[in-house]
């Protein structure tokens, strides 16, 4: 009667023992849980680098590229050419027929 009173038995090794693996097996899940979530995030930091990188990469390119007319021109910047070059070409006209009326048709003077 005293065993029964104390709480020790022939199930009382068996009880601890098993509390101790659920309590190990619980440790080390959340060990394997946590080391793969850290693992996770690295990866996706790893990730972030390399796209930014490129991105960087690409931005380094295009900035140096556009003023340089690698990458063409857009449209609006092709219209705005043109209109200068017909103005261009006015202008030209317009000076030659004003050095006719100054100096005559044969660029004497009057």
């Amino acid at each position: 009667m005293s065993e029964e009173k104390e709480g020790i038995g022939e199930n009382t090794q068996v009880k601890a023992n098993l509390v101790f693996m659920l309590k190990t097996i619980g440790f080390v899940g959340s060990a394997v849980w946590l080391v793969a979530e850290f693992k996770a995030d690295v990866q996706t930091l790893e990730n972030d680098v390399l796209r930014m990188n490129h991105e960087v990469e690409m931005n380094s390119k295009f900035r140096v590229g556009w003023p340089r007319g690698d990458f063409g021109a857009l449209p609006d910047d092709m219209e705005q050419t043109m209109k200068i070059q017909m103005l261009q070409e006015k202008v030209g006209k317009l000076e030659k027929d004003v050095e006719k009326l100054r100096y005559g048709p044969n660029g004497d003077s009057h």
